[in-house]
């Protein structure tokens, strides 16, 4: 398997608008959440079936602020019925024995790109011709 393709990586979406690519470990899974959500408990919320988005479980009730990139993200692939609220990490899907898996190196840039370009209103700089 080429390392474009291995699996090792996921995103935290801030709620200022900020993003950190990390490395999703094999295991030690909820200690890297609690850290990277600043959280006690988390949540799994499927965007799709390779993709999750890991949510802080008392953020609403906590009044978190809203995170509009992970809002955004969400309504791109499903109806949505919420705000999502607080630093969230997004990750792969599940394999056949339930594990998270993390992202490709091609899946974390089509991330960044949509983020840069869907919430951030940043222009991604075209390839120069001369």
């Amino acid at each position: 398997m080429s390392d474009a393709q291995k699996s090792c990586y996921a995103l935290i979406l801030r709620t200022n608008g900020e993003f950190e690519i990390i490395e999703w470990p094999t295991n030690g899974h909820l200690e890297i959440l609690y850290r990277a959500i600043e959280c006690d408990r988390v949540d799994a919320v499927n965007i799709s079936p390779k993709l999750t988005m890991w949510i802080d479980d008392e953020g609403l009730i906590t009044e978190a602020p809203i995170n509009r990139s992970a809002t955004i993200l969400y309504a791109l692939h499903k109806e949505p019925h919420q705000h999502y609220v607080g630093n969230v990490v997004i990750t792969g899907g599940a394999d056949h024995e339930g594990e998270t898996l993390g992202l490709t190196k091609d899946e974390i840039a089509a991330l960044v790109e949509f983020h840069l370009t869907f919430t951030c209103g940043a222009p991604i700089p075209a390839q120069r011709t001369k």
